[in-house]
């Protein structure tokens, strides 16, 4: 919805129309039943959609780091995965290459026995999920803000929430039921995440009071996050950014949840750690 013609510039996103992707490796961080034996297959793509000022993946999304591959070699790098034992196919902030991503799907999806995750900052149009009805297996969206004025402020998105919250109700009629296997790996359904920000934690509980109200519980799991990280490229426009979440503040957004009969995953304070940031060197690729 930027209007640009990828063929010919950038969009928004920093990217052509040509899928650009930074790493590929099995990824041991995720949830737990996402990481549950030998990690997450993660494809990370370059470029995004929103441009959040604490991206801790910032060389990627902002910077545009990575490498141009085609659609066949995507595919390859999914059955490697997959020959690595990994638990899943995971695609890192994929939307702006739905299209190349399907082509690539369309060219092995019969040779994958394992899951796809659509793993997304959560900004997305309904029609952008119906087209990927079939390929996803698990949706692993992001839902940000709640505020308008937060999310203009933090992502130049003042209306972040309006989408994310129809794209999350519609991720999760698409795939249904949570569905696990004996040893706990989610083999279908919806992960919601959410990273409670400093001075935020009112609006994170506003998120999990709509999420409650608009989704059935058996179809979706939170994870409340609290690893949110002060990096030193956060601009001095945000001061309120530059600290560590206090134990208060994550733990509130907690208790609301269990209060609402949430089901979610919960993190350590330690999360909140430089050395859990990926290192984007093109392996993989």
């Amino acid at each position: 919805m930027c209007g640009a013609n990828r063929y010919e510039t950038s969009g928004f996103c920093g990217m052509s129309a040509h899928i650009t992707a930074a790493n590929a490796f099995l990824h041991q961080w995720e949830e737990p039943c996402i990481s549950v034996k030998n990690g997450a297959g993660t494809v990370f793509f370059s470029g995004c959609g929103m441009k959040c000022v604490f991206c801790q993946n910032n060389i990627i999304s902002t910077e545009n780091f990575g490498k141009i591959i085609s659609a066949r070699r995507l595919a390859d790098i999914f059955l490697e995965l997959q020959e690595k034992g990994a638990d899943n196919i995971d695609l890192v902030t994929p939307t702006h290459f739905v299209p190349g991503i399907i082509n690539a799907l369309d060219r092995i999806k019969h040779r994958l026995s394992i899951p796809v995750i659509y793993n997304s900052g959560g900004y997305e149009l309904c029609e952008t999920i119906d087209m990927l009805g079939g390929y996803i297996d698990i949706y692993l969206p992001d839902i940000k803000y709640f505020s308008p004025e937060i999310s203009g402020r933090y992502s130049s998105a003042p209306d972040y929430f309006e989408y994310a919250l129809k794209a999350a109700v519609r991720m999760t009629e698409q795939v249904g039921e949570l569905k696990f296997d004996e040893n706990g790996k989610l083999l279908k359904g919806t992960v919601i995440r959410h990273l409670v920000l400093p001075s935020c934690r009112h609006d994170s509980m506003k998120i999990l009071d709509c999420i409650s109200e608009n989704i059935a519980p058996e179809k979706y799991i939170m994870s409340i996050m609290s690893q949110y990280t002060p990096f030193d490229f956060i601009s001095d426009e945000f001061p309120e950014l530059k600290r560590n979440l206090t134990k208060m503040e994550y733990n509130s957004v907690v208790r609301h949840a269990e209060n609402l009969g949430i089901n979610a995953y919960t993190q350590a304070k330690s999360s909140a750690d430089k050395k859990y940031t990926p290192d984007f060197d093109l392996s993989g690729i």
